[in-house]
């Protein structure tokens, strides 16, 4: 019986989901995950030595981090005792750990599973330290969120962190085919209409059980489903993203990497998940606008314009209208020459600035409004660039006491060629002027 049902009073005959009745007996009949259960992976080499310590599992819905908790008591004769961050407080968790304390006194350990681990506060979740650290429980927590950013630093220093993989299709396929023998027959299923399922669940093994039990009861009698039956009659897997989370920033992240790549497929696939994710198309406009100074900077200056008219233009047309100005630009950036020149300058002028404090311009850039100005040599020796033959003075415009620098070097891709030959032209003319 399971230990969900047997919590809630049910009998072992009672009617029990398919993913429930399918779930592992023993931990190599965990599917996805070989790379920690087996015999070469943490989980394994743990159980191979007798020894099991704390940790994290971290992965996305339905891989089987609850699954593989419970073996793991069993395969080390370990109380299971099981909360949810969800439902449990501060009560529940003290109840957990009397009642682990009452179990060591007769020499009797606990594995205490914690689901959704993250959603425990800080000061809830400093509550485990003394515990974990005594070895009263050992602790398991399941999260679908980066541990490094949901979690203490204390308690993870107390624990391993193990990566669950999403699942692949071939253990999709390994799961719609135990689900067959428990059922006694083939899933009453087309082909194409079987491959659908697959792509719908989306990685999630236990949302695959679900649809697979759902496509049972649609087609009872005699008969396959077949594609369009499987699209019209259940519903695909949500996109796994939260616009607040981890997978916000991975998706973001994803976007600017293609298109600093100069790909615009990747790109175009990026911005169109976070679009199907629910992102707001003016995060990405913003986003857009950053890459076009960071990435193409002076290479194509009409980049910048494009993804602020891009901007400007889903404001004015929502969606899903707009959302085609913010591809187009998307494209552009990914195909544009690409330079992070104006980038690199002024990280290094800011850091100057930092660095040289309150250190005057030279006096002959200096306005000299009053005659007292005038006098302390304000304005003085300063040569007016227009009135020059090639336009260009050659003079000093950095603080006296600072000397010389440069911050922006172009790379000479697109735009930025003839950039960077007039810069050449006008650092030969200065060096000719200092040496007359």
């Amino acid at each position: 019986m399971s230990d969900l049902f047997s919590a809630a009073g049910l009998e072992d005959d009672a009617p029990r989901p398919l993913a429930d009745r399918l779930r592992p007996k023993k931990l190599s009949d965990v599917v996805g995950q070989g790379h920690l259960i087996g015999p070469d992976g943490p989980i394994g080499a743990m159980l191979r030595n007798g020894r099991l310590v704390s940790m994290i599992l971290w992965g996305p819905p339905g891989v089987g981090k609850t699954t593989i908790a419970r073996l793991l008591a069993q395969e080390t004769d370990l109380e299971f005792e099981a909360l949810s961050a969800i439902f449990s407080g501060v009560k529940d968790l003290r109840a957990a750990f009397e009642k682990a304390e009452a179990r060591r006194r007769v020499g009797k350990g606990t594995l205490l599973f914690v689901d959704e681990i993250h959603r425990f506060n800080r000061s809830q979740q400093d509550g485990f330290l003394p515990f974990v650290e005594s070895g009263t429980v050992t602790l398991v927590g399941a999260t679908t969120e980066n541990p490094s950013f949901e979690l203490n630093g204390a308690l993870l220093s107390r624990c391993q962190v193990m990566v669950l993989r999403r699942l692949e299709d071939d253990d999709l396929r390994e799961l719609m085919a135990r689900a067959e023998r428990a059922m006694g027959r083939r899933l009453p299923a087309m082909p194409d209409a079987r491959e659908a399922l697959i792509r719908m669940a989306d990685g999630d093994g236990r949302y695959l059980l679900n649809l697979v039990e759902q496509a049972y009861a649609m087609r009872g009698e005699p008969g396959l489903l077949s594609l369009e039956e499987i699209a019209t009659g259940l519903q695909k897997r949500a996109a796994a993203y939260d616009k607040d989370r981890e997978e916000h920033y991975n998706l973001i992240s994803a976007l600017h990497k293609s298109v600093r790549g100069s790909d615009p497929d990747a790109a175009l696939y990026w911005f169109a998940r976070m679009l199907e994710g629910g992102e707001d198309p003016l995060f990405i406009a913003r986003r857009l606008i950053r890459m076009a100074s960071e990435d193409i900077g002076l290479a194509d200056p009409t980049a910048l314009m494009i993804c602020g008219e891009a901007a400007r233009s889903y404001e004015r047309l929502g969606s899903p209208e707009g959302e085609l100005m913010l591809a187009h630009a998307v494209i552009h950036l990914a195909t544009a020459p690409k330079s992070n020149a104006a980038y690199v300058a002024y990280k290094a002028a800011r850091r100057a600035a930092s660095e040289t404090g309150s250190l005057m311009p030279p006096k002959h850039i200096l306005n000299a409004p009053t005659s007292m100005m005038k006098d302390q040599g304000y304005g003085s020796g300063y040569v007016y660039d227009h009135d020059t033959e090639e336009g260009v003075s050659g003079q000093n415009y950095f603080p006296d006491a600072m000397g010389r620098q440069q911050y922006y070097t172009p790379k000479g891709a697109g735009r930025e060629r003839p950039i960077a030959d007039w810069l050449k032209e006008i650092a030969a003319l200065r060096k000719s002027r200092l040496d007359e």
